[in-house]
């Protein structure tokens, strides 16, 4: 049986193992860490669990595919519930939104509770829908690095309408453009960092984004986030998969431009077929110092990495949800401070995600876990520990304004997650979460391909490369390298 080493348990490598023990194949996952997750893992301390990552489930039919694939039932292992609320908006001026899944129900609220209109939404998420159905084959589902990937009738199609992607307008001038109330297009501009960039610079076709949540819909796992890894895991070790932690690699070995296996603590481990999850720019620094170097792909603009606070919390807060949005009043000069001075801005947009609002026992009882997160520069030898008093102090004023509560007397347990430590526990470059940003129209053309060019049989997958950050896409670079892969 031929044999497949897997570099990182992140959620993509550990779809690339279920993948390729489906095709056939002996697998072995090696993880530096003594648990699998990368990013998708959970914090858990003083009575309190939090998703220590990714909060936010969509396109749960990428996760469901694993388990039809390999011939089980999904539900057997793996189980979560529809939302019926996306998010909670709150704005400085006292304007609260809570965005229903129900776009008829949403675009109502907003009309009238805003100077936006009803159909302005409706518009925009038609449009949103125009993007993915032109993109998803092309650019998400295939490889960009292939020629047979271009041999496709949906492929031509595509190309013939690449206009209406949007990709030369920034995406803040479309959605400006888009809505009649500025505070609309703040809301529609925060897509963008779901993949770590800047709406002011990013090409407006990151306005497929929404199409995830208001079209497929947001999701919660019953059991929390890190409830997808613990099912992928035992649906790999139900397929024969081995995952061996606290097993850090040194180095991918080759043999005549052929990979030959990795060195793990000074062992070597043969295998037909290498997949590395690890970031990218780690592969190739760490693993193949002696490849010569994508220069281009490695030196482009990191995405924005985060600063998260697991608060846990002596109170119930009813005025909050699951997912809870309280922005910025000036979000261009937030951006500026991150992209431009590589700092913290002095009123940032906060993000609270309270898993016990669904999940009762993350939280003892009376208490809510929250996951307070705001967008920070990716780490360039900042002052973080400086830059991180500041910010909470910040991020206290502005929850005690917007709430009219002082929430720091109810903190009675903090964790703290900076870039640094994203870096050293996640082997992201910098605390980048989603590898390269994608500042600019090209940026989709320009991460790096799943595969390599200089050694066959080595391939690429996770948010640092195609088709990019976030569980879906990492789902998806599983899935490219699966369809360039034979049968064993």
């Amino acid at each position: 049986m031929p044999k497949a080493i897997i570099i990182g348990a992140g959620v993509a490598g550990i779809a690339s193992a279920i993948r390729l023990a489906a095709k056939g194949y002996s697998v072995q996952v090696f993880e530096a860490n003594s648990y699998p997750g990368g990013k998708l893992t959970e914090v858990s301390t003083d009575g309190f669990r939090f998703d220590a990552g990714p909060s936010l489930f969509t396109m749960p039919q990428y996760v469901d595919e694993l388990f039809t694939l390999a011939g089980k039932n999904p539900k057997n292992y793996f189980e979560y519930e529809k939302l019926d609320e996306i998010c909670r908006y709150f704005y400085e001026d006292g304007l609260q939104l809570n965005a229903s899944a129900d776009i008829n129900k949403f675009a109502k609220e907003v009309e009238q509770k805003t100077n936006a209109k009803a159909s302005e939404i409706k518009s925009f998420l038609k449009k949103s829908d125009t993007i993915y159905h032109v993109t998803h084959k092309v650019f998400l589902e295939r490889s960009l690095h292939k020629l047979k990937s271009y041999l496709h009738w949906d492929t031509v199609k595509s190309i013939f309408s690449f206009g209406k992607i949007d990709a030369f307008r920034t995406q803040h001038k479309a959605n400006l453009h888009a809505f009649s109330d500025e505070r609309i297009t703040q809301l529609f501009n925060r897509y963008a960092t779901y993949n770590g960039s800047n709406p002011y610079h990013a090409p407006a076709t990151l306005n497929i984004i929404p199409h995830f949540e208001y079209h497929f819909g947001a999701y919660f796992p019953k059991q929390g986030m890190h409830s997808i890894i613990l099912s992928l895991v035992n649906l790999a070790k139900d397929l024969g998969v081995e995952f061996l932690y606290n097993q850090k690699v040194n180095e991918i070995n080759y043999v005549s431009g052929k990979v030959s296996g990795i060195t793990s603590d000074n062992k070597f481990f043969n295998a037909e077929i290498v997949v590395s999850n690890l970031d990218i720019w780690f592969t190739y620094k760490n693993l193949l110092k002696n490849i010569t170097q994508p220069k281009k792909l490695l030196t482009q603009q990191r995405s924005s990495s985060a600063l998260i606070f697991y608060w846990g919390i002596k109170n119930i807060y009813p005025e909050l949800g699951l997912h809870n949005i309280l922005f910025s009043e000036n979000y261009k000069a937030e951006f500026d401070a991150i992209w431009k001075d590589k700092k913290i801005y002095s009123d940032p947009t906060i993000y609270i995600n309270i898993t016990s609002k669904h999940l009762e026992t993350d939280a003892p009882k009376g208490c809510e876990n929250w996951f307070v997160m705001i967008n920070v520069p990716a780490n360039d030898g900042q002052d973080w520990d400086n830059l991180i008093r500041a910010a909470k102090q910040n991020i206290l004023q502005k929850l005690n304004r917007i709430l009219k509560k002082d929430v720091s007397k109810d903190i009675i347990s903090e964790t703290i997650l900076d870039p640094r430590s994203i870096e050293f526990k996640t082997g992201s470059y910098q605390g980048s979460l989603y590898g390269n940003s994608s500042n600019n129209q090209f940026a989709a053309f320009l991460r790096h391909s799943n595969f390599s060019n200089k050694l066959k049989n080595l391939y690429f997958c996770g948010g640092s490369v195609h088709p990019g950050g976030g569980i879906p896409l990492a789902l998806l670079s599983a899935k490219i390298i699966d369809d360039n892969i034979k049968k064993a």
